[in-house]
């Protein structure tokens, strides 16, 4: 065999090694850029803008207060989210432990946010997600999730919105955060 042979077969064990790796990815589902999504366990269906842009997923919250509970740093926060099945309209007041805080960088200057652990479903399956929380009632979308949470859900399609419906029942699997899961 010659060396352009040998050239083009090694390129053909290349590309068939690529696709051998991804193989596994294939089976990944596709989410568009905006999808429905529930917020469990309450089952308040919103828009979920997915930005892989941001790291960290935002939910909007209200009145966000820190407190301490048991010798740990807690957050109290109201979610006021209109439901997108009912048209009606759920506000609730939420604990939830203190999962670390988040430092954000605008035009504006250093913004520091409460990170907590929450639940949302995404296609047929529940994701326990960090999100940042803040005031988006300003915003189109209530939720935002950001790379960390894109990266647990599969394949991110830009040029297409709505692309899993949510269903998760009892039985739906579920994925637990994991605290290694640090991306940058």
């Amino acid at each position: 065999m010659g060396k352009a042979g040998l050239g083009v077969w090694g390129a053909s064990v290349l590309a068939s090694a690529l696709l051998m790796g991804t193989s596994a990815q294939a089976e990944d589902k596709v989410f568009g850029w905006v999808e429905n999504a529930y917020i469990e366990p309450w089952g308040i269906a919103v828009k979920a803008k997915l930005d892989s842009g941001a790291l960290t997923s935002s939910l909007d919250a209200r009145d966000i207060e820190m407190f301490e509970k048991e010798g740990e740093e807690w957050v109290r926060f109201r979610l006021k989210l209109e439901d997108q099945d009912s048209g009606e309209t759920f506000s609730d007041q939420i604990e939830r432990p203190l999962y670390r805080e988040q430092t954000v960088r605008g035009a504006g200057g250093r913004d520091e946010r409460p990170v907590v652990l929450m639940d949302v479903c995404m296609g047929d399956t529940v994701y326990e997600e960090q999100f940042s929380l803040r005031n988006r009632e300003e915003m189109n979308y209530p939720l935002l999730l950001g790379r960390r949470t894109i990266s647990h859900l599969g394949l991110l399609d830009v040029r297409n919105t709505f692309l899993q419906e949510p269903g998760c029942g009892e039985n739906a699997p579920y994925v637990p955060h994991d605290p290694e899961d640090e991306q940058s």
